[in-house]
């Protein structure tokens, strides 16, 4: 039996990983409560057709979905949502739901794309002790999609099963014999990249759900503390309207306090070069969003600066696999590599401002 096969035979315990309380994900979120569904109003005459959707609870109930289960397929862009009616809570659209259901894996395969683990069940999944598994998820090999937290206010990392299962098949040799000296190295300096791939996971899929600049702006300054983020945008309007912009996900923040604390703490970047490579990531961004349009002083007239808030719709994206490891590119190709393009004869003056900033940072 392969260890997908073996992963997919255990779908009847994830249950007990997960828990009957269905708010884990994501540090406890609190999502929007639904009420019993009622039926569509018509459209009205002369108005144009609107496709019929239903409340998120039915949408789950219908696909065999936890709510918590949704909510992360929503996460992971598996399932499409539209904002409701006067940004309402969330729908679905009826099509979307006949969408999933047709699909020839329907139930269990939806289910087992959202099913997570913790530590000691993901360490079964791949045959090996809950100690090597800590080890590889410190390392980075293996990264985890949401986190809780526990009676103690411990955050408790949980993993798609199954990516577990691809990185198994993709990296056996270190599920036995020794530890390589690269990780060896890392963990015995205290390494632990798990937050950090949590969060990079996290600005990317917040990335794929918008094409505004100061949006994605936004996105890349999330993970910047106030010091970081005044050096990198000087000028206050602008921070204010980054923070104004800032697409969330869909189900909104965390509901407790002390999950609010720590998804504030976890989101902020804490390894040097991480902080600059969100730092590079944020000043070519600002200057493709400064491009498009500047951002809104006082006085300023709202129609000609402000342009329509960003599409809070999340997209279904094709199923992709997880990076295990976040791994930033040269800084001389950075500006190459980014999604939305990036002007030649910029890279110069980038350069120099990064190459003050790298060293202020050191």
């Amino acid at each position: 039996m392969t260890v997908k096969e073996a992963v997919r035979a255990r779908t009847g315990s994830a249950y007990e990983v997960r828990g009957g309380d269905g708010s884990r994900d994501e540090g406890e979120y609190t999502s929007p409560g639904t009420s019993a569904d009622t039926p569509d109003t018509p459209a009205k005459a002369g108005t144009v057709d609107t496709p019929a959707t239903v409340a998120v609870g039915r949408a789950a109930q219908e696909l065999g979905l936890r709510r918590s289960e949704f909510e992360l397929a929503v996460h992971l862009g598996l399932i499409a949502v539209t904002a409701g009616p006067g940004g309402g809570r969330p729908r679905v659209h009826e099509r979307e739901v006949a969408r999933l259901r047709e699909d020839p894996g329907f139930p269990d395969g939806l289910g087992e794309r959202v099913r997570t683990v913790g530590t000691a069940e993901g360490a079964a999944l791949l045959g090996i002790v809950p100690a090597r598994f800590t080890r590889l998820a410190r390392a980075g090999c293996v990264s985890p999609v949401t986190f809780y937290l526990n009676r103690y206010r411990v955050v408790v990392w949980l993993y798609l099963a199954d990516e577990l299962a691809s990185f198994a098949v993709r990296e056996p040799e270190l599920l036995a014999g020794r530890t390589p000296l690269w990780m060896r190295t890392l963990l015995e300096a205290g390494g632990d990249r798990r937050a950090r791939n949590w969060r990079s996971q996290r600005i990317d899929r917040l990335l794929k759900r918008t094409t505004d600049p100061w949006a994605r702006a936004a996105v890349e300054a999330s993970a910047l503390d106030s010091a970081h983020l005044a050096e990198v945008v000087e000028d206050p309007y602008e921070r204010a309207y980054l923070a104004r912009v800032r697409p969330e996900p869909v189900f909104g923040r965390p509901g407790s306090v002390a999950a609010k604390e720590t998804m504030g703490e976890l989101m902020l970047a804490d390894d040097p070069d991480e902080i600059l490579w969100r730092r590079i990531n944020l000043t070519l961004g600002l200057d493709l969003a400064r491009e498009e349009r500047p951002a809104p002083h006082p006085g300023d007239d709202p129609g000609a600066r402000m342009a329509p808030a960003p599409d809070s719709t999340s997209r279904v994206a094709p199923p992709q696999a997880l990076p295990v490891v976040e791994t930033a590119p040269p800084l001389a190709s950075s500006a190459e590599e980014t999604s939305s393009g990036v002007r030649e004869p910029g890279g110069k003056r980038l350069l120099a401002r990064l190459g003050w900033r790298r060293r202020s940072d050191g």
